[in-house]
């Protein structure tokens, strides 16, 4: 269920190993959500958008006594989260609905991918049971320079014609952390909603294009064939290594903001 369309995209593939080449910088978040997650034994925990399960994992040693679901759209992923011992299934996002037992929904950094998702996280608030929680993350990073060179170098003569169908995320995605908490607030939620900003500090030759190429290139590294995805990938080099300059150090700066919601259903979130 993680990275769901997958319709019409011949050759998009999943690679576990190249998503988890960031997995310290991908799993912050993850953890800073969960921090904000009060539930002391919860009976059934629900991971949408496992992926490689590396994360998910961790749920069962916070709640070692929780029965775990994990649901992932990629097989690939899937298979790389049972091969970590998890009870990883395929299936979409949206055709997911909670066990009457479910008192954790989480799901990290996968909603993006699911256009009616605001409609889904009120249809779960009103199925979960009293005290439930539902916490997902989402990448707020459609406007960064990463994204904008994508898309530009998709328009160019080269690349126009097997990216024009390219269903591109945009700005209007995911919403603010404003509008998700007026959502489920008035799907009868105490809801504790934020933004983050976080200063990835990368390495490497190339560390945006390594990083971009497990995430937003994905889509259209499946479209393109090797010849014209190693010039696509030649030709965003420089395009990357201008909007993000490489320091003295040999360090590069890569800010990416996501927004966090975490929602109680029936009751008031713990204060702190």
């Amino acid at each position: 269920m993680h990275r769901r369309p997958r319709e019409g995209m011949i050759g998009w593939v999943w690679n576990p190993d190249t998503y988890l080449t960031f997995a310290d910088h991908r799993g912050r978040p993850f953890y800073d959500l969960l921090n904000r997650v009060a539930a002391d034994a919860p009976r059934r925990v629900v991971d949408l958008g496992c992926g490689p399960g590396n994360l998910t994992e961790t749920l069962l040693q916070r709640w070692p006594d929780t029965a775990l679901e994990a649901w992932d759209s990629s097989p690939e992923m899937v298979a790389a989260a049972q091969a970590r011992g998890l009870e990883a299934h395929a299936g979409g996002i949206e055709d997911w609905a909670p066990q009457p037992d479910t008192d954790v929904v989480v799901s990290n950094a996968a909603l993006q991918w699911v256009p009616t998702h605001r409609d889904l996280v009120v249809r779960w608030a009103g199925q979960l049971p009293a005290g439930a929680w539902i916490a997902f993350q989402v990448p707020g990073n459609f406007d960064a320079p990463s994204h904008h060179a994508v898309r530009e170098l998709a328009r160019r003569e080269t690349f126009i014609e097997p990216l024009r169908d390219m269903p591109w995320r945009d700005v209007g995605q995911v919403d603010t952390p404003a509008q998700y908490a007026g959502l489920l607030t008035d799907a009868g939620c105490a809801v504790d909603a934020w933004e983050t900003t976080y200063l990835h500090q990368l390495t490497g030759e190339k560390p945006v294009l390594d990083w971009i190429t497990g995430t937003a290139l994905t889509q259209v590294k499946g479209r393109l064939s090797e010849e014209l995805w190693q010039q696509y990938r030649q030709a965003i080099i420089p395009m990357l290594a201008e909007a993000y300059p490489k320091r003295e150090d040999g360090t590069t700066f890569f800010p990416f903001r996501r927004v966090f919601v975490v929602a109680q259903v029936g009751q008031p979130l713990p204060t702190t």
